[in-house]
């Protein structure tokens, strides 16, 4: 059973950096467009970035500039590298396919506060 594991996340004053792994059993990865999402209180979850497999990268237009998303193919992970963080870019952060084509893991909370 194909498994989504998120970890990295954690409580960063504005302004800093924290760098985001998943990392998925079996072969979700092979083939697919990987997608950061990222799901804050009482807001729809929504996709912050994807990747495909050879490494073309898309973000959302509030993120752009500041988060990096990178695969590594053999290793079935995906990263996100969030720098300049804000205050709006707290929520808990998962990934998937795009589209979402898998059981949701439990994501890793970002919280971005002073």
């Amino acid at each position: 059973q194909v498994q989504l594991v998120e970890s990295g996340g954690g409580l960063v004053q504005p302004g800093g950096s924290l760098r985001l792994s998943c990392a998925a059993s079996g072969s979700i990865f092979s083939g697919a467009l990987m997608g950061w999402y990222r799901q804050a209180p009482g807001k729809q979850r929504e996709l912050v970035a994807q990747i495909t497999y050879n490494s073309g990268t898309t973000y959302l237009d509030s993120v752009n500039g500041r988060f990096t998303i990178s695969r590594d193919n053999a290793k079935n992970t995906v990263d996100l590298q969030m720098n300049s963080l804000k205050p709006e870019d707290t929520a808990i952060y998962y990934c998937n396919t795009n589209p979402a084509g898998f059981t949701w893991g439990q994501g890793t909370q970002v919280t971005v506060s002073s």
